[in-house]
């Protein structure tokens, strides 16, 4: 098992509320649909909508194959508040991994030869205690690491040295920009924001990211601004690209379009537009069974900062806990979580839905 050291880096203000295991055991040992947060409401899988569309197409239900990817949400905090974020990140959310389950996570991806890809998302990953310790641990494993990173955490005070620490160590970057227009990231994410990302691309792009080769790959999200489907992943990605280079001299490998899912921030926003319904509508008329067969949760699992496993980043977002209601300290390895049923809801028909979505974009060829 490769070498841990959770105090080899400390940040300089940066949230250090971390659960005691009593509290931890707590949460673990609560009721069926696990809130360990008053901020993350239950989420009731009665009349599983998603299910029953599941047995009109004669499609079995969802059993996790294999373990190759492994998100892990580091923690809450964050520099920003975007409108589309679904685990509600901001300047004022203290939750944070403790070195103690840092420690565990990296035991298992060491028992786990099958994980391939370690997926670090929050909040802001890089502002929180535990983000570079992982990547050194990870990085001496030989396992494939991203950064989901929002762009405007690389000129933070205190980060300057943030992107050689990412180039030296190898960490793809998947970056947030919901358009090559300024309005429309101005719309989801701030004032300023667009400015600040691009300063960023052209920083990332100096370190050798977004150059077609090597290890350093830099990937860009696209979540639409309206409650709409994306268009067609390749098309969008022919736009950035012209218009990136164009305006701003800025290459990157891929874009990943995803879909918003009506949880959270973007569901308030949407009850007070008056669209939750007909957003979730064209959720559900725009399943295709194609993509069932390609969905995230069926080769990953997600931890959250204080270690209890979920079947994906959006369940943990709503509180809805993989099956068996386990924390990183019940299984030896994560294999042990292969061929287990997996939990859905309402909320999956926007992986199903048009192209596809997931944290690495569409699903299916368009």
């Amino acid at each position: 098992m490769a070498a841990f050291h959770p105090t080899s880096w400390h940040p300089i203000k940066r949230p250090t509320i971390w659960q005691s295991r009593k509290q931890r055991n707590l949460c673990y040992n609560n009721s069926r649909i696990y809130s360990c947060c008053s901020s993350q409401p239950t989420w009731k899988t009665e009349n599983n909508t998603f299910e029953q569309v599941l047995r009109e197409y004669d499609l079995q239900p969802l059993r996790r194959r294999t373990i190759n990817t492994v998100q892990i949400n580091i923690g809450l905090y964050c520099n920003m508040a975007c409108s589309h974020c679904h685990v509600e990140s901001s300047p004022s959310r203290k939750e944070t991994m403790s070195p103690q389950v840092a420690e565990r996570i990296i035991q298992l991806i060491s028992r786990t030869p099958s994980v391939k890809l370690v997926d670090i998302t929050g909040g802001a990953p890089e502002l929180h205690h535990m983000f570079r310790p992982l990547v050194l641990a990870l990085s001496a494993m030989g396992k494939k690491i991203q950064d989901r990173c929002n762009l405007t955490v690389l000129l933070e005070p205190g980060q300057e040295d943030l992107v050689e620490f990412l180039a030296t160590h190898q960490v793809d970057i998947v970056a947030s920009l919901p358009c090559y227009e300024e309005s429309n990231v101005r719309k989801q994410r701030g004032m300023g924001t667009f400015e600040k990302s691009i300063l960023a691309l052209q920083l990332l792009n100096r370190w050798g990211y977004g150059q077609g080769e090597g290890n350093k790959k830099l990937y860009l999200v696209y979540n639409p601004v309206e409650p709409q489907l994306p268009g067609k992943q390749s098309t969008l990605e022919q736009q950035y690209k012209k218009q990136l280079a164009e305006k701003f001299h800025i290459q990157f490998d891929k874009l990943y379009c995803l879909t918003n899912m009506p949880i959270q921030r973007y569901r308030k926003d949407l009850i007070r537009q008056g669209q939750l319904d007909s957003y979730c509508s064209l959720l559900e008329q725009s399943f295709q069974a194609e993509n069932v067969k390609h969905v995230m949760c069926l080769d990953q699992i997600h931890i959250s900062y204080e270690g209890t496993l979920y079947d994906c980043d959006f369940h943990y977002a709503v509180g809805l806990r993989e099956k068996y209601q386990r924390n990183i300290w019940q299984v030896e390895h994560l294999d042990s979580l292969c061929n287990d049923h997996i939990q859905t809801a309402s909320h999956c028909f926007g992986c199903t839905a048009g192209f596809g979505s997931s944290c690495q974009g569409s699903l299916v060829s368009e």
